[in-house]
């Protein structure tokens, strides 16, 4: 099959619009985009980041930082503080009113991807893991 390359990226790209979109419904519920729930997600998991690493834990350009960390502060969500070690660094904290709200929205969307892969058994999912961290070099 000519250019199967092509059309493994766009079946992968149009599995991901879909959950993306699935997912964003959630979000919308709590008035959080796809990225202000991202950042939210990597720091109630992570802890504390600086902006540049939740940049690129969310993959994330840098245009886009400011305004969602500026949007999830204004809410109460997010507090910026002062790196202790380099005060040009601004470190992300979640708030105790950002956990509670994604101790709601997390476990929704987490059902959400799960059951978009309900159909899959076990071993296909193990291969599909296997197929993609081929990608990792």
């Amino acid at each position: 099959m000519a250019d199967i390359e092509l059309k493994l990226l766009i079946g992968l790209h149009r599995v991901c619009n879909e959950i993306d979109r699935r997912s964003s419904q959630i979000f919308a519920q709590y008035g959080l985009s796809l990225g202000q729930f991202a950042v939210l997600e990597v720091l109630y998991h992570k802890g504390n980041l600086s902006v540049g690493e939740v940049q690129k834990k969310i993959l994330s350009t840098s245009g886009t930082i400011p305004v969602i960390v500026n949007n999830l502060t204004k809410r109460g969500l997010v507090e910026r503080l002062t790196d202790v070690d380099d005060k040009r660094k601004c470190i992300l904290h979640i708030t105790e009113e950002g956990k509670k709200l994604m101790r709601e929205v997390f476990p929704k969307n987490k059902t959400t991807i799960i059951d978009s892969m309900s159909n899959w058994s076990d071993e296909e999912k193990n291969q599909m893991l296997k197929i993609l961290k081929k990608f990792e070099r």
